[in-house]
């Protein structure tokens, strides 16, 4: 029994010269893909060019790291304990660089083991998923800020329910002896419905009278304004 634990912890997994290359040649290729798909289903300001190249880099990594571990269970749990102690405090914008993250670190994993078809699959259905849900548009938050004198609160309300009637919500409504702060949330849609109908919301909220300052602000799934 324990000649056979040290032979499967001694288990040096070696490959070939030709198995190594092709093991990151591979990695390096669908790196490349997934480097395209970051690029096309990326628009917009949140679009990084260096974290889109160094998602290349990170499948070559895990590919290797995965190649030289092949079957080597001490080597592995050498490994897991190694990288146990790392901590990455790398801030991610948006919620799908963290899906790229592990969608190169399986491809690394599967072709470090020579499963190459796995990996160019996943990779294709992964990618054909992205670009499908990547054309649905999210209707953007806008929050519409007013801050005038407390004598014009009622005015200001009934203005603004007159324009989008309940759809506009009322998040924020702040007050001092003086003036009064509304922070009203609609989405880009309803402002858009509310030009079609010749309506200047700026300059109509000014001339209601006694109004500090209007702003118009967007909020989306890129950037916070």
């Amino acid at each position: 029994m324990k000649d056979k634990l040290f032979n499967l912890f001694q288990s040096t997994g070696e490959l070939s010269l030709e198995s190594i290359i092709l093991n990151i040649a591979i990695s390096a290729a669908l790196g490349v893909f997934i480097y395209v798909s970051y690029m096309i289903t990326h628009k917009g300001t949140i679009y990084s060019k260096k974290f889109n190249a160094s998602l290349i880099v990170m499948t070559v990594l895990t590919g290797t790291v995965m190649t030289v571990i092949g079957n080597n269970i001490a080597l592995s749990l050498g490994m897991v304990g190694a990288l146990s102690i790392v901590r990455f405090r790398t801030a991610i914008k948006d919620s799908r660089d963290t899906l790229y993250i592990f969608w190169t670190v399986i491809v690394g994993i599967c072709c470090g083991v020579g499963d190459y078809l796995v990996a160019a699959i996943g990779s294709a259905v992964t990618f054909i998923v992205l670009l499908v849900f990547g054309l649905i548009k999210s209707d953007n938050r806008m929050l519409i800020i007013v801050r005038a004198a407390r004598s014009r609160q009622a005015t200001i309300q009934a203005y603004i329910f007159s324009i989008f009637k309940r759809k506009a919500i009322l998040r924020v409504r702040n007050t001092d002896d003086e003036n009064i702060e509304f922070i009203y949330e609609i989405n880009q849609n309803m402002l858009k419905k509310a030009e079609e109908k010749g309506e200047n919301l700026i300059d109509s909220i000014y001339n209601l009278g006694g109004v500090e300052y209007v702003n118009i602000v967007m909020q989306n799934d890129e950037v916070s304004n």
